[in-house]
């Protein structure tokens, strides 16, 4: 939710805070802001409701000029977006300029209180209250006022403060969303995601709940919210500033698309040997025998990351014979659930601080359970209270709908699966080296999917003006089918839903007529007859929808000519082991919904209402 920029060194500061809140509008972009120290010794402040181009346009015709300040691009909580509304917000003085990520929960009970002593509000936003509290608490030093303030908000938040009365200083405080610390030479960064400072620094570290630091001109000190010093490692970060560009893509999901094959081999190198089949886990502080020993695993992850969980669930059902229940984030810690130290609770996330599923682990943990985090950023939240982590080396992922995080959940779960096969002893060593030949080759597998682009474009074409999709997937594709319907509605606005293909006769038959396009999952893996039990019932289904005027999509394996002609459309992808296909079947997916959102003239990176990280419930 919401990106946050801010600079303070010997540069001028406007670019590269503008330049930075462009590689975050993805967090959110119903209006932008920046604030900067003048050279006269005044706080300027720009605002513009809608995207980001709005509030340049507002900088070139009244221009601004410094060498620091803060920025923001907004996703609205509270308060309709519009320029009042837009960070940074002012105090009564106008001499405090706050930008703010998160929720502020007891904002009405501060609110009146600070009215009653006197102050003056003029947006509907809780971010107000802060710079109000600050200028309370001033008596000049920020980092003092901020170190007050934050005391008495309850909610989850990161801000960034400055002051024009205590000038050459930035404040930023973190108690639930991301704030980044950028180190460069003689100048320092600060921001709510990675790719903002990437271009300028790869030497950063991520603040932790309570942490506040101060930026100046010579460096950054870190405390607590209690005045005590901290330290917090700093990392390098390997990703190419390259990587957070569309590199000649029309758009940054369909590039992020064309990357799962390099971004999947990425994941899998490292941790797993051709040789000998053996599965690598590195940084765990959870030993082989505490492995052994769960006698249960509970999966947590929300959105696009919970489809890769629900597959997760039949790859170590399957590989290692544990039972496993796979939770939403935002359901998890309301139900008192039966948590102990014989779980293994894995969490899944992209950004690694999601608000829901970091809560659930919180949960988990207090319940006794080892956490493992699935995540893509290093450093983040969930990984630093993980007892172990899976990093997925996807690289950025700047598009809204997630692509090839997803892939590679997909991969970092399987590789999990083994490794609990594996020390379970349910894994003998020539079904491991099998397992991992099969892993080996998807990347190369996906690069064939990928070449059939004009396949998808063509399909979607057809298709574009339905008003309704059905997927359906039967097992470790119903997943999926669930996925792809979130693709579809995420950028193309379309009404999907993805369905156990089994349950058609129990309701989802009555929508079926010849204005439903049916999506169905109709793969099969040759060396499995369980694979084909499912696909011959799906092939069932298949007539079920067909009989009723349905047009039916099917994607089916290389040469399935029973699916040829059965469907009205067919998607070959080559043929995989049951718990692989799934990181083939989900990108003819992806790239229909892309398609189908381009010929409908929607925003592919940045749908509306929705932003890329949700750090607040």
């Amino acid at each position: 939710m919401c990106g946050i920029v801010g600079y303070i060194g010997n540069r001028k500061a406007v670019p590269i805070i503008l330049e930075g809140l462009k590689r975050l509008e993805y967090r959110g972009y119903d209006s932008a802001g920046i604030a900067v120290y003048c050279d006269d010794g005044q706080l300027a402040v720009r605002r513009a409701s809608g995207k980001l181009r709005n509030l340049e346009e507002a900088i070139r015709l009244n221009p601004i000029d410094g060498t620091y300040g803060i920025g923001h691009t907004r996703w609205a909580t509270h308060g309709r977006p519009t320029e009042e509304n837009a960070h940074p917000h002012r105090d009564c003085t106008g001499d405090i300029v706050v930008v703010h990520n998160g929720i502020v929960e007891n904002y009405l009970a501060l609110k009146q209180q600070l009215q009653a002593e006197g102050h003056q509000f003029k947006t509907q936003t809780d971010t107000e209250i802060i710079a109000h509290l600050v200028e309370k608490h001033f008596h000049g030093n920020l980092e003092e006022a901020v170190r007050a303030a934050v005391k008495e908000l309850a909610g989850v938040f990161a801000l960034v403060v400055i002051a024009r009365t205590d000038p050459n200083k930035i404040v930023a405080a973190r108690f639930g969303p991301p704030v980044v610390i950028g180190l460069g030479d003689n100048e320092y960064f600060v921001a709510s995601d990675v790719p903002a400072i990437l271009p300028h620094t790869r030497d950063m570290f991520f603040l932790a709940d309570g942490d506040l630091a101060v930026l100046t001109p010579e460096g950054v000190r870190l405390s607590d919210f209690d005045g005590q010093p901290v330290n917090r490692q700093v990392s390098h970060i390997l990703w190419d500033p390259i990587m957070a560009e569309k590199g000649g893509y029309k758009h940054f999901m369909l590039k992020e698309i064309y990357e799962q094959p390099r971004a999947v081999r990425d994941t899998t190198l490292g941790r797993v040997s051709q040789e000998t089949g053996q599965i690598f886990l590195d940084e765990m502080d959870i030993t082989p025998a505490e492995f052994r020993e769960f006698r249960q695993v509970k999966i947590i992850a929300c959105g696009t990351s919970w489809h890769a969980a629900l597959c997760g669930k039949f790859m170590i059902e399957k590989l290692a014979r544990m039972p496993v229940e796979v939770d939403y984030g935002s359901e998890f810690r309301y139900r008192d659930p039966l948590v102990d130290a014989g779980t293994l609770t894995v969490v899944i996330s992209q950004s690694g601080e999601t608000a829901d599923t970091l809560a659930a682990q919180r949960e988990a943990k207090h319940k006794g359970s080892k956490t493992l985090a699935i995540c893509n950023v290093m450093g983040s939240m969930i990984t630093r209270e993980a007892a172990g982590a899976i990093y997925t080396h996807a690289g950025p992922e700047i598009g809204v709908a997630s692509t090839k995080a997803f892939t590679c959940q997909l991969t970092a779960l399987f590789i999990l699966a083994m490794y609990l096969g594996q020390a379970r002893g349910e894994l003998q060593a020539a079904q491991s080296r099998a397992l991992v030949e099969e892993l080996c080759r998807i990347p190369g597998k996906l690069e064939t999917v990928l070449s059939h682009d004009a396949v998808y474009e063509e399909l979607a074409r057809k298709l574009f003006r339905a008003g309704d999709f059905l997927f359906l997937g039967r097992g470790v594709h119903f997943p999926i089918a669930l996925e792809g319907a979130l693709k579809l509605k995420e950028i193309s606005y379309i009404h999907a839903e993805g369905y156990p293909a089994g349950e058609m006769k129990h309701g989802p038959n009555a929508l079926i007529d010849e204005n439903l396009p049916v999506v169905v999952l109709a793969t099969r893996d040759p060396a499995s007859e369980e694979s084909r039990v499912l696909y011959e019932k799906t092939l069932s289904n298949i007539q079920e929808v067909k009989a009723r005027e349905g047009t039916v999509v099917a994607i089916s394996t290389v040469g399935d000519e029973d699916a040829r002609k059965t469907a009205d459309y067919t998607i070959e992808i080559p043929a995989a082991s049951e718990l692989l296909a799934p990181i083939l079947e989900i990108v003819p997916l992806q790239l229909l919904a892309y398609h189908i959102a381009v010929r409908r003239g929607c925003d592919v990176d940045q749908p509306r209402n929705l932003a890329k990280s949700v750090t607040v419930e």
